[in-house]
């Protein structure tokens, strides 16, 4: 029996790239899906409903079952609607995805207030969003005695994890990302709700654009590529299955590599007899302070 046999899956912005991957991966395993995508351009701008059709024409091709959604997930009603849409088309729902974001980038001195607030409501919001309103409905399932085993795979990004020159928004909304997926670790918990954080590292249109994409490189002269998306579906397939013991975890993955993060890690500790002075911590910290990490450095490193 295919290992995510009888789950139901929404994916957000599974129109195209690793969404796409995702819904495609959660398909082949079992899972009925929800394609949830407005089919933007990468700056959030226009909508299309074709590609949330294709993916499910294609996942339809292949045996599997899937519904397109064109809810936006940076409203919270129309969240709220989605997931009322996954529970009537297919009795139930046991998986969210949050994978949908937009770029505007911009050096953080020139940015514009809605430069700022466009890329925080469709990544942090419209991560928040569906995952308030998926608790809620386990939560009564739970107390209902039909409890679901769900999971909640929200995507952050190197960029929030290290920092990219002229990502401010973005950064700070994915950084932020890490943050509700712990409080959702904890309070989800009492309802058998895990969730999980993966920073993906693949070859997208919204990395295309990225500072330093270039280093990501081409496909080997056999076709394999180390960035293509559906190295990240694998992982976001195991945390989708009933049995997944992994919760409250951070994960970076890129091609045949998957790295599981301490964010936050305590890297030093200083103790003293009396209280600090900023002498006494100049002399404690100096030499004691944390390289920051590249983001290319977590991709390529």
């Amino acid at each position: 029996m295919s290992r995510l046999a009888g789950r139901v899956a929404i994916v957000t912005g599974a129109g195209r790239g690793i969404g796409r991957a995702h819904a495609l991966a959660f398909a082949a395993g079992g899972a009925r899906v929800v394609v949830n995508d407005l089919g933007t351009g990468v700056d959030g701008e226009g909508a299309d409903g074709g590609p949330a059709e294709a993916v499910c024409t294609e996942i339809g091709a292949g045996g599997g079952r899937a519904v397109a959604s064109g809810h936006d997930i940076s409203d919270w009603t129309e969240a709220r609607e989605l997931i009322a849409f996954a529970i009537d088309s297919f009795g139930g729902l046991d998986v969210l995805v949050n994978n949908a974001g937009i770029l505007r980038d911009r050096a953080f001195v020139n940015m514009s207030e809605a430069e700022w607030d466009a890329v925080v409501a469709v990544h942090l919001k419209g991560h928040a969003a569906p995952s308030r309103h998926a608790l809620s409905w386990w939560r009564a399932e739970a107390k209902a005695g039909r409890p679901r085993a769900a999971s909640v795979i929200h995507t952050t990004s190197s960029s929030g994890l290290c920092g990219n020159f002229g990502q401010a928004n973005y950064g700070a909304a994915k950084m932020g990302i890490v943050g509700l997926s712990k409080v959702l670790s904890i309070e989800g918990a009492p309802y058998g709700v895990r969730s999980n954080v993966i920073s993906p590292s693949a070859r997208t249109r919204m990395v295309a654009g990225m500072t330093g994409a270039d280093q990501l490189g081409a496909p080997d002269e056999t076709g394999y590529d180390p960035f293509g998306p559906e190295h990240v579906a694998a992982l976001a397939a195991w945390l989708a299955e009933a049995d997944c013991p992994a919760g409250n975890q951070v994960f970076h993955v890129s091609g045949r590599r998957v790295r599981v993060l301490e964010v936050p890690r305590i890297a030093f500790e200083a103790r003293s007899q009396r209280d600090f002075t900023p002498s006494a911590l100049a002399e404690a910290l100096n030499g004691k302070l944390v390289a920051p990490l590249d983001a290319f450095d977590l991709i390529l490193g």
